[in-house]
């Protein structure tokens, strides 16, 4: 890849490796400073992303953002697992202090919505737009404004 390439891919913001770098530095950090300063640049960058991740999110590994952090929400509260997929303009938000918990392997499709204390289990599927506010099982696929749970093989997104 040519270096006019690189940057415009940066400037995109699709190239998040520096953000990700940051994130698990701000989780091992122990001192509260080194904490808030690594909270203040990970919020600058995210809003230059166009998106945000709160400082007390748990996300193991890195997820998989294909359009990059463009209009992704996770909650500071909010429990990702690994190998997520997430598309753009995903919201993953909390109700009084609760947020879901996603599992591993989940892929959470454009403009979803997950909201309050959920458990997405884990390899779920959530369709583009759907609104999610109940548990979902593993391995099922929520497609629809009112989500509805297709399980197994009946429907695929």
């Amino acid at each position: 890849m040519s270096f006019l390439e690189n940057l415009t891919d940066f400037c995109a913001g699709n190239r998040l490796e520096g953000f990700w770098r940051l994130f698990a530095l701000r989780q091992r950090a122990k001192s509260r400073p080194l904490r808030w300063l690594l909270s203040a640049l990970l919020l600058r960058s995210g809003h230059r992303h166009g998106g945000y991740v709160g400082p007390g999110a748990q996300i193991a590994g890195r997820p998989s953002l294909p359009h990059g952090l463009h209009g992704v929400y996770i909650s500071r509260y909010a429990s990702l697992g690994r190998d997520c997929r997430i598309y753009q303009n995903v919201t993953v938000g909390e109700v009084d202090g609760r947020a879901p918990r996603v599992g591993d392997g989940c892929l959470l499709g454009a403009g979803a919505v997950l909201i309050g204390g959920i458990t997405v289990g884990n390899g779920a599927r959530i369709g583009a737009g759907a609104v999610v506010a109940a548990d979902v099982p593993a391995g099922a696929t929520v497609v629809a404004q009112r989500p509805r749970v297709l399980t197994g093989g009946e429907g695929r997104v």
